[in-house]
């Protein structure tokens, strides 16, 4: 049986289903879940500032457990080094090009907005994600190998984790 986590970071690219597979954990584990987007943009789709963003992260980290959602590079180690279980979805771009289409015209909790067409830059942002920062994350990824690591290089590895995660949650009482 896998060790309890109590703090637990979803990463990956845009339109890998971080947010659909956070949603899921949080519902199997009882865990509070947290939107990194939620944190970053307003509802004009504008964004609060760094210090903002980054002070409002240090207050998620200070807790006792959750979830947080959203991949954003920049604070990425400091979320490595706090957490205690690490899901990154690793698939490839056409998946994640696809994901992100797809949610168009969805509402969604973990955005401040409705989306209502795909945007280019965002397509872009998705490319560069893939050649940039998906190497990059990898490697932070090595530098931590104490902590718990579950890739998932397709929906199906995520979905079978969480089917055995929930039979764990249910054979525990909890």
């Amino acid at each position: 049986m896998r060790k309890r986590f109590q703090k637990a970071i979803v990463i990956g690219c845009p339109g890998s289903g971080k947010s659909v597979f956070s949603r899921k954990l949080r519902d199997a584990t009882g865990l509070p879940l947290y939107y990194l987007d939620q944190l970053w943009h307003l509802p004009d789709r504008s964004h609060v500032s760094r210090e903002e963003f980054d002070r409002k992260l240090a207050l998620i980290l200070s807790q006792d457990a959750w979830i947080i959602d959203g991949h954003y590079q920049r604070t990425l180690e400091t979320r490595i080094k706090a957490c205690d279980q690490i899901f990154c979805f690793d698939l490839t771009l056409d998946e994640c090009l696809q994901g992100a289409r797809a949610r168009v015209g969805q509402v969604r909790e973990e955005m401040p907005w409705l989306e209502t067409a795909f945007d280019p830059e965002f397509g872009q942002y998705i490319r560069d994600f893939h050649r940039e920062t998906r190497p990059e994350c990898l490697r932070l990824l090595e530098c931590h190998r104490e902590k718990p690591i579950a890739i998932f290089r397709s929906h199906e590895e995520a979905d079978f984790y969480l089917k055995t995660l929930s039979s764990e949650f249910s054979a525990s009482g909890v």
